[in-house]
């Protein structure tokens, strides 16, 4: 029987390093692709790892060569651009906070690598993300890890041509078992710290990003309460997020939050406690992995950001592809440009990224 050929995502990490290694042990024919995302001369990367640096390329090949496995570089700076960095950059400009994760996975990790992958031959791409895959008659469904480090937030863009495409040989795995097994077989990446910053963002500086990427900047504006009433001056939309308390400049004298930032009149809105939660939202962008389309109200669990607990909610159908959203219990600020992710258990039906957000019904 011919060998499963995969291409194994290689971001000069721990994860993707072990996920070869472990697919390597289990008889499948493997390579490894690292991807350069941002030019080096951009002056747009952080310090750590990310993006393809060179530092990154350096040590998937190493790990490669450690492995004895071929190793291949592409070059999708252009496409990165478009994709990820403009869409991100645009978003923030519209007073939204877009996770760029969501945006890069389906367009770039899974989607112009796994083209490539299968344009040289391969079956199907891997990366060190920690979700599993399954088929159920004919479909492809994604469940996340029973793990700390579980990623399926991050995932439920993928579609179903994707899915069938995809390896994740982690599934199950705990990140300290996982450099472990880095250490046990002397991979030369087994000590490199996790990053954590936005890999394209140079010190998590959002606004300094944008300015030298878009040449833009947000003006000056309003704070201003739900009345309206003007209570300061702010730097820039752009700097601010929905549920900040820290960073606006002002002394109130009580804890004051963003609540709403709105592009068109410039203005912040600032509220005092209990005003940053929200009963419902309303989602556009919906992907939907466990069936084909919404067409009837679905009870489920919902995540309204990556590290935010799973909470009861109802979904239901709106006739422009969107959804609304109704929690059964208010949930803490509530983030247009954040995805909404829904799952049942441990399966991850779908998400979309948050439109609005909706304090009373």
């Amino acid at each position: 029987m011919k060998r499963e050929k995969i291409m194994v995502g290689m971001s000069g990490g721990v994860d993707s390093s072990v996920a070869a290694l472990l697919l390597k042990q289990q008889g499948y024919e493997v390579a490894g692709m690292t991807l350069r995302l941002c030019p080096e001369d951009a002056g747009l990367t952080g310090d750590r790892s990310g993006c393809g640096a060179q530092q990154d390329i350096e040590d998937a090949a190493k790990v490669c060569a450690a492995l004895d496995i071929p190793h291949y570089i592409m070059d999708f700076t252009d496409l990165f651009a478009q994709k990820v960095m403009r869409p991100f950059a645009e978003a923030y400009l519209q007073g939204q906070t877009p996770n760029p994760c969501v945006l890069c996975n389906p367009s770039i990790k899974f989607g112009a690598m796994l083209e490539q992958a299968l344009s040289m031959g391969y079956d199907a791409v891997a990366t060190g993300h920690y979700a599993k895959i399954i088929e159920e008659n004919g479909r492809y469904h994604l469940y996340k890890a029973p793990v700390a480090k579980d990623q399926s937030y991050v995932l439920y863009t993928l579609t179903q041509h994707q899915l069938a495409h995809i390896r994740f040989p982690l599934y199950g795995m705990e990140k300290d078992a996982a450099r472990k097994l880095a250490e046990e077989y002397h991979l030369p990446v087994a000590h490199k710290p996790d990053s954590e910053e936005i890999c394209f963002v140079k010190d998590n500086d959002y606004a300094g990003f944008i300015r030298r990427f878009t040449g833009k900047t947000s003006p000056a504006g309003s704070f201003v309460d739900e009345r309206g009433k003007v209570l300061g001056r702010h730097k820039g939309i752009m700097h601010y997020t929905i549920g900040q308390r820290k960073g606006l400049g002002i002394a109130f004298g009580k804890p004051m939050y963003v609540i709403g930032i709105d592009a068109k009149t410039n203005r912040v809105t600032l509220g005092e406690e209990g005003t940053q939660y929200a009963q419902a939202l309303t989602a556009d962008r919906v992907n939907w992995i466990s069936f084909e389309t919404l067409t009837d109200a679905v009870e489920c669990e919902a995540r309204i950001r990556y590290q935010a607990k799973p909470a009861t909610c109802t979904v239901f159908p709106l006739p422009d592809g969107a959804v609304r959203v109704v929690f059964e219990a208010p949930q803490r600020s509530v983030t247009p440009g954040q995805s909404v992710v829904f799952s049942r258990g441990n399966e991850i039906l779908g998400g979309g990224i948050i439109r609005c957000s909706h304090r009373t019904l």
